[in-house]
């Protein structure tokens, strides 16, 4: 078979495929950010005991294999009696990993706000968290656009890890394609183009929206 003959042959079973991953990669990322500011404000402006937590969790997420978290929350958790389909697992695994990375993210964006705007705002009259929710995170967040892309781009490309435990994303659906027609190449190859283009596509989206935000006379380097 020609290539453009085996994208023909696998293009519903493909697109079926990047369904799942674009799925998973935005409840991942979502949930991600959710946990991730959680952890950041804990390691920031949390007590003591709070911060040694969140500390420890974030290095030992990050410190640890993707994989052997996707393993732990899919064959290591039923004997405790939870048992989570492929799906629920590979977006439980996921958003914990990239909630931990996220944290950092998200500390560096906080920590890079003078500490002097806090100070102003607590002059004023604010809480602490007022200060916090109205005046640093929305900086914060602005700021933390390009670190969050790339983690958005990387979760989008490890979501190919899922297919391991079954989770029918474009990785397991381009694996069943090519047991089938046995053009390996060809398949893979051409899921490998869709990747490309939606990670491209995902790109042009986040760098327009870094554009719309950007903080007037402040620039990220990367």
């Amino acid at each position: 078979m020609t290539f453009w003959q085996v994208v023909q042959h696998s293009w519903g079973p493909l697109m079926d495929g990047l369904q799942v991953t674009i799925q998973l990669t935005l409840l991942s990322i979502v949930f991600g950010l959710a946990l991730g500011l959680i952890l950041a404000l804990g390691k920031v402006y949390g007590l003591k005991p709070i911060r040694w937590f969140c500390t420890a969790f974030i290095e030992i997420i990050r410190g640890t294999p993707l994989l052997v978290q996707i393993f732990i929350f899919y064959f290591g958790l039923p004997p405790y009696g939870i048992r989570l389909s492929p799906l629920e697992a590979a977006v439980l695994a996921f958003s914990v990993n990239s909630g931990a990375y996220q944290a950092e993210y998200l500390r560096g964006a906080i920590q890079s706000i003078p500490s002097g705007q806090m100070q102003a705002a607590l002059s004023m009259g604010m809480t602490r968290w007022q200060g916090i929710i109205s005046i640093i995170m929305p900086q914060a967040l602005r700021r933390v656009i390009p670190p969050w892309t790339n983690e958005f781009i990387y979760l989008l490309k490890y979501t190919s890890l899922a297919y391991i435990i079954g989770t029918q994303e474009l990785m397991a659906q381009a694996r069943f394609v090519a047991s089938r027609n046995y053009e390996y190449f060809h398949t893979y190859l051409f899921a490998a183009l869709i990747y490309l283009v939606v990670v491209l596509v995902f790109s042009e989206m986040f760098s327009w929206l870094e554009r719309r935000v950007k903080i007037p006379g402040f620039e990220y380097h990367k």
